[in-house]
């Protein structure tokens, strides 16, 4: 955060245990959060009880951004996690004399906007194996193609993310493992080596 706001900005660091609540839907959006460690969910809950995610934030991500006065979604930490905070009127008085900083806090926001179209086309998939298959080459691509890609979210939040039910999910996950596309390592399964790119890819197209 210091480097959008310059290294005489004032931000705060906080610690949340998985689970926590960060902010929640319609409370005053007062503050610009950056995620050092740990992982972060955005979601909403729907009329019927369903929650509906919309976007991951990982490590280096700033969130929070809104265009009126409360939050419209409400933001958990998925595992340990820790946030930079700094209020939002700091980090906007503080743009003006760093010219490096403007450039890089748009480019956080333009991040935000491709995680949020590359979600709605990721909805907009056919099959439930392509979105599956569309949200681990996201992954894969935010993590910088790790040989072992380690997701902090379960399968019931990329159920919430994609729209599925969790039973699809881990159907489409067992299809791409036998198919020899994915191997997962460890008990809980959320290790993921991706062994073949190029099959997965095609489902993708």
């Amino acid at each position: 955060m210091a480097a959008v706001a310059g290294p005489r900005a004032l931000c705060s660091e906080f610690k949340y245990r998985r689970g926590s609540e960060i902010f929640g839907e319609g409370e005053h959006a007062e503050y610009i959060y950056q995620i050092s460690y740990g992982a972060v969910r955005t979601y909403k809950l729907l009329a019927d009880g369903r929650r509906q995610i919309n976007s991951f934030h990982l490590p280096g991500d700033m969130f929070g951004f809104e265009n009126s006065e409360t939050h419209r979604f409400t933001a958990e930490a998925i595992v340990e996690t820790h946030v930079r905070i700094m209020k939002r009127c700091n980090l906007l008085e503080a743009m003006p004399s760093e010219a490096a900083g403007s450039k890089k806090l748009i480019g956080f926001v333009t991040e935000n906007l491709q995680h949020a179209e590359n979600h709605m086309l990721l909805l907009g998939r056919k099959t439930s194996l392509e979105k599956v298959a569309a949200f681990l080459l996201e992954m894969d691509g935010r993590l910088a193609h790790p040989d072992v890609m380690t997701l902090p979210m379960s399968r019931r939040d990329i159920a919430d993310y994609l729209g599925l039910t969790l039973e699809t999910v881990s159907r489409a996950l067992s299809i791409l493992r036998d198919d020899k596309i994915l191997r997962f390592h460890g008990t809980t399964q959320r290790e993921v080596e991706m062994l073949d790119r190029e099959k997965l890819a095609k489902l993708d197209a």
